[in-house]
């Protein structure tokens, strides 16, 4: 993991196409913002992992059962 320190209204770019800005600082909280292409996914980490989790769901043996039936 590479660990930077910023201040507001400083940024990073990452793959040369996607920069995060610092917006705001308060307290034990940092708001960021991210401008990024519209093709590429931006999520909160909890709802990555949640979307994640539902995908596996759906893949697992007993949801094939229940669509080889539907045939």
């Amino acid at each position: 993991m590479l660990a930077l320190t910023r201040k507001k209204g400083e940024a990073l770019v990452l793959n040369n196409n996607i920069e995060v800005t610092i917006l705001e600082i308060r307290g034990d909280q940092v708001k960021i913002g991210v401008s990024a292409p519209k093709e590429v996914p931006i999520y909160r980490k909890e709802v990555y992992l949640q979307i994640q989790k539902e995908n596996e769901a759906a893949a697992s043996p007993d949801s094939l059962d229940v669509l080889k039936s539907l045939g």
